[in-house]
């Protein structure tokens, strides 16, 4: 419906391509216009499976919030689509570029404002990295909790398109907790102000929120308010091995149930674990069918290992290992950073899932990913954020393989669809881009649809903004 509205253009279409490139080059430096097709076409598409991406007119690489403006206003007299992009580690298709489109990567603004001990909050440009971030307002005795897996190469402004998540979320919440307030370009090239820098605000309708997790579809965030904590104390980490996901899943409830506040709760299935022994030789025991780790960055967190290793044995732990130091820690933690990874040494190619379901439900979601794995003969490993249930089943299959990969992708839609039946939503923390379109509609319903839609209609009239995401 919104594709309607504008007029696509074709790579071919060299006439209209000339004229929006000479218009660009109005307003921006010859070097942040990219037209060789060798190098537009790296910016085609993120790292998501089974996302089709089109061809681009041109990548831009702004560097001013000026210059944002002259893209969108260039792009709203032509009506030419405008993809806005991070560094393109998401795992949806929400970056992909559609044929004939302005890419406008943000990548370039990068700049750390302000960081404020005082009130808390850093100021940032949208292509700022994560790890970046963390790693500056450590030196303020700070922190910025949201921690994606890609946290090395993630900037802020991905973050906020996709409202990620991260491992400390059991905790200390997701990006959309820590966004205080933004400056928005729409459209139609208009700068717009949302949110605010205080510690409270509520004047009006909470159009902050509202941009966190748009995916670029309502408009270009270009600079952000972020709210801060006191960096938190090193965190200690316990391992827990179990002989079913039943009795992992068990201890995740006893743990939550107990009123425990553990920074990182994270469970890895029988299938991760061997992937992980395979490529790393650590040493796993191969008789585990699931792996717990359990941290805690309190003032003692010895005695909260202590604990949660008493909840994990009554539930039926077949060894509880708690860690003496944080070098002792880093070391428990490998296995888990190296689970994508490992997944993805199994066949090549993987789909990575991100259904959550409620925390009561974990176990009934990993024994359906086991029967979908057994129903389309494929290996699925799942890794969980167990602590908020966030689980991430990864189909592990040969792409040159057809027959492989339509197992795989209709195995991705069976777990999608036993996450809402246990209560679940398709997504907790990577968006919905491309890849998951109809079940969104699914999930929200046709008048949640009829409403999302008239909010793109409002910020979006001409439906220029990330076209064919979302819905």
């Amino acid at each position: 419906m919104i594709m309607s509205r504008i007029e696509a253009r074709s790579p071919e279409d060299t006439e209209t391509t000339g004229d929006l490139v000479g218009l660009l080059l109005d307003g921006l430096p010859a070097e942040a216009v990219l037209t060789d097709s060798d190098v537009t076409a790296a910016y085609a598409n993120d790292m998501a499976s089974f996302c089709p991406a089109g061809t681009p007119a041109v990548v831009v690489l702004p560097r001013t919030v000026e210059q944002v403006q002259h893209v969108m206003r260039t792009a709203t007299a032509l009506r030419v689509p405008v993809v806005p992009q991070g560094a393109r580690t998401g795992l949806s298709g929400a970056a992909n570029a559609s044929d004939g489109c302005v890419v406008l990567s943000l990548t370039k603004m990068d700049r750390i404002l302000e960081i404020n001990p005082v009130d808390r909050i850093a100021v940032v440009e949208p292509g700022v990295i994560n790890a970046a971030l963390s790693r500056a307002v450590g030196e303020h005795g700070l922190y910025y909790p949201p921690d994606p897996s890609s946290w090395e190469m993630c900037t802020i402004g991905g973050n906020i398109g996709t409202a990620s998540g991260g491992l400390c979320c059991v905790k200390y919440g997701v990006t959309a907790e820590y966004v205080l307030g933004l400056d928005v370009v729409l459209a139609d090239g208009r700068l717009m102000s949302t949110g605010r820098r205080t510690a409270k605000g509520v004047a009006g309708y909470d159009l902050t929120r509202l941009f966190v997790g748009s995916e670029g579809s309502l408009g270009i965030v270009v600079r952000a308010v972020l709210g801060l904590r006191p960096k938190p104390p090193e965190q200690l980490v316990l391992a827990a091995e179990f002989s079913s996901a039943a009795a992992a899943c068990d201890a995740v409830c006893r743990v939550m149930e107990g009123g425990h506040v553990p920074s990182l709760l994270e469970l890895m299935d029988r299938t991760t674990v061997k992937a992980v022994n395979d490529l790393a030789q650590m040493g796993l025991p191969e008789s585990t069918e699931a792996l717990l780790l359990a941290a805690f960055d309190t003032t003692a967190p010895a005695a909260d290992l202590a604990a949660v290793g008493a909840l994990c044995e009554a539930a039926g732990a077949t060894q509880v290992v708690p860690a003496d130091d944080v070098a002792e820690s880093e070391l428990l933690l490998q296995a888990r950073r190296l689970s994508l990874t490992a997944l993805e040494a199994v066949k090549g190619v993987t789909m990575i899932d991100d259904v959550c379901v409620p925390r009561s439900r974990l176990a009934e979601m990993l024994e359906g990913v086991d029967r979908i794995a057994e129903k389309y003969r494929l290996t699925i490993g799942v890794v969980a954020h167990a602590g908020d249930g966030n689980t991430h089943p990864t189909v592990c299959f040969d792409a040159a393989d057809p027959d492989e990969s339509r197992r795989a992708r209709e195995s991705f839609d069976e777990i999608m669809a036993l996450g809402l039946e246990l209560g679940g939503t398709i997504t907790g923390e990577h968006g919905v881009g491309v890849l998951k379109k109809e079940w969104l509609a699914r999930e929200i319903g046709p008048v949640g649809l009829e409403m999302q839609r008239a909010v793109k209609q409002a910020f979006d009239p001409l439906g220029i903004l990330n076209p064919g995401k979302l819905f």
